[in-house]
């Protein structure tokens, strides 16, 4: 599923036009986007977690010379499902 396909599916379930679903998507996704910056986790209670995770700075080859490189520590958004999507898997 597309964000164009996630869009009809809000506004067929909730009832509401096609603009004001894409609306309060894009209002999820950037507020959800905002608190990560902030490093604090977003819960959706029964479907998951949104959070930061952090790798630390570690070692690697280049594939092409075989020269050991550093990988630079680095933050990413990571997803925890919760109970309920779990089950209804």
């Amino acid at each position: 599923m597309n964000k164009s396909e996630l869009i009809d599916a809000i506004a067929a379930e909730a009832d509401i036009s096609k603009a004001t679903a894409a609306k309060a998507l894009d209002g999820l996704i950037s507020a959800v986007t905002t608190s990560l910056q902030n490093g604090d986790p977003v819960t959706l209670v029964g479907f998951g977690t949104f959070y930061v995770g952090e790798r630390a700075e570690r070692s690697g080859r280049n594939p092409k010379t075989g020269e050991t490189i550093k990988i630079a520590a680095a933050r990413s958004p990571k997803f925890r499902a919760g109970k309920a999507l779990k089950e209804a898997l």
